[in-house]
C-alpha cells in the first residue's frame, strides 16, 4: 500500500515550523492513542502519526524526505537508506513530549516491545564535498578524511567483561511503571536505566570504549566520482558508515557535491551553454571560429548574416548524465561585438559602407514604418 504524505498525516504544510509540527503531533497523538481511542483503526493511525513525526522532527531526515519522498528511506533510493519504522522508539518520543504519561507502543511494531539487543544498522553519514566544474563534468578520484564510530576490538563491541543478567529488569531491557496522567493511570514502559536496555551488565567495564562498545577512529577513504555529477548529487558508499550494534551492519556514507562555477560555460543539468563573441564582419560575411568544448577545441562555421543571440546546437558535446551513457548538448550563442575604437582606415571603410544604404535591410525598413 502506498504511504501517505507525512505532512498530510500530521495536517501541516511543507513550510511548517518545528514547533507547528510538534504541536500537531501532540494533538493527534492524544486523539488516537490506543489507550484512549478504542475506535477501529486508531492503533494504525497512531503508528502512522508517530512515523511521520519521527521523520519530520529530524532536520536531516526531513530534508531527505523533502528531496526524495518516501524513496529516501528505502534501500537504493535517492537519499538515506535503511529507514525502518521499528528503529524509532515511540515510547521515548512520548516521554519527551508528555513527560512519560503514555504507554502501549515503544516502537511501530505493535504492542510487543522491541528488544534493545537485536542487530541494529549503524548510522549513515552525510559528507559535503566541493568540486571544481571540470572535476564534476569529467569525473575524478578524491580522498576524504572522516571520523567514524568503529566497534571496539578489545571487548568486541559489548562494552565489558564478565556478562551477567541485569537485576533491575531481569534481562528484559525494559521496566514498567504506573503513572497518573490527564487520562487516568497508565502503564509506562521505559528503557532500563541500569543496563541501558541491553538486559545485561558486566563485572568489568571496558577501559578502551568506556562501556559503549564503540570508539572513534579517523579514516581515509578514496572515492571515485562519476562523470556528470552536479550540485546536490549524492554518491552512496555502502557499508562504510558508522559501525552497527549487536552484530548489525555498518551504515552508509553519502557524499553530497557542491560544484564550482566555470568562467565561460553555463550548465543546466546535462546541457552546456557557451557565449562566443564574433566580429560584425564575420557575422555579416560568415566565416569560421574556433571554440572550446569540455573535451577539445572545434572549428565552427558561422553563417553569413548571423545575428547576436543566434544559437547553434552541438549534439552530444554537453555533460554526460551520471551513471548513464547519455550526454547532453552544447549550445553556442553568438554575440556580435561592435568595435569601440577604430583606426582612421577602418572608420573610412565603414563610412564608405554606410553610403551603400544599409538601412534598406528589411528589418530596419520594417521598423521605420512606425516612425
Amino acid at each position: 500500500m502506498e504511504k501517505k504524505d507525512y505532512y498530510e498525516v500530521l495536517g501541516v504544510s511543507k513550510s511548517a515550523t518545528d514547533e507547528e509540527i510538534k504541536r500537531s503531533f501532540r494533538k493527534l497523538a492524544k486523539q488516537y492513542h490506543p489507550d484512549v481511542n478504542k475506535e477501529p483503526g486508531a492503533e494504525e493511525k497512531f503508528k502512522e502519526i508517530g512515523e511521520a513525526y519521527s521523520v519530520l522532527s529530524d532536520p536531516e531526515k526531513r530534508r531527505q524526505y523533502d528531496q526524495f519522498g518516501h524513496a529516501a528511506f528505502q534501500n537504493g533510493g535517492g537519499g538515506f537508506s535503511g529507514f525502518n519504522a521499528e528503529d524509532f522508539d515511540l515510547g521515548s518520543i512520548f516521554d519527551d513530549l508528555f513527560g512519560g504519561g503514555f504507554s502501549g507502543f515503544s516502537s511501530f511494531g505493535g504492542s510487543s516491545r522491541r528488544s534493545s539487543n537485536r542487530p541494529q544498522k549503524g548510522r549513515d553519514r552525510l559528507i559535503r564535498l566541493d568540486l571544481s566544474f571540470l572535476e564534476a563534468v569529467k569525473g575524478c578520484k578524491k580522498e576524504i578524511q572522516l571520523e567514524l564510530d568503529e566497534t571496539c576490538e578489545k571487548c568486541n563491541g559489548v562494552g565489558g567483561f564478565g556478562e551477567k543478567t541485569c537485576k533491575t529488569c531481569n534481562g528484559k531491557g525494559r521496566v514498567i511503571e504506573e503513572q497518573r496522567s490527564l487520562f487516568g493511570i497508565f502503564q509506562t514502559e521505559t528503557t532500563c536505566s541500569t543496563c541501558g536496555g541491553k538486559g545485561k551488565t558486566y563485572e568489568e567495564k571496558c577501559n578502551v570504549c568506556r562501556g559503549s562498545g564503540h570508539i572513534k577512529k579517523k579514516k581515509e577513504i578514496e572515492i571515485t566520482i562519476p562523470e556528470g555529477v552536479d550540485n546536490g548529487y549524492q554518491l552512496k558508499i555502502s557499508g562504510k558508515g558508522e559501525a552497527g550494534y549487536h552484530g548489525g551492519p555498518n551504515g552508509d556514507i553519502y557524499i553530497e557535491f557542491k560544484v564550482g562555477k566555470n568562467p565561460i560555460f553555463e550548465r543546466e543539468e546535462e546541457d552546456l551553454f557557451l557565449e562566443v563573441p564574433i566580429t560584425f564582419t564575420t557575422a555579416a560575411l560568415g566565416g569560421k571560429v574556433e571554440i572550446p568544448t569540455i573535451d577539445s577545441n572545434v572549428i565552427l562555421d558561422v553563417k553569413a548574416g548571423t545575428q547576436s543571440g543566434s544559437k547553434v546546437k552541438l549534439k552530444g558535446k554537453g555533460v554526460k548524465v551520471a551513471n548513464s551513457l547519455r550526454k547532453g548538448d552544447l549550445y553556442v550563442i553568438f554575440h556580435v561585438v561592435t568595435p569601440i575604437k577604430l583606426s582612421r582606415e577602418q572608420k573610412k571603410l565603414l563610412e564608405e559602407l554606410d553610403k551603400t544604404n544599409l538601412e534598406n535591410d528589411s528589418e530596419i525598413k520594417s521598423f521605420k514604418k512606425y516612425l
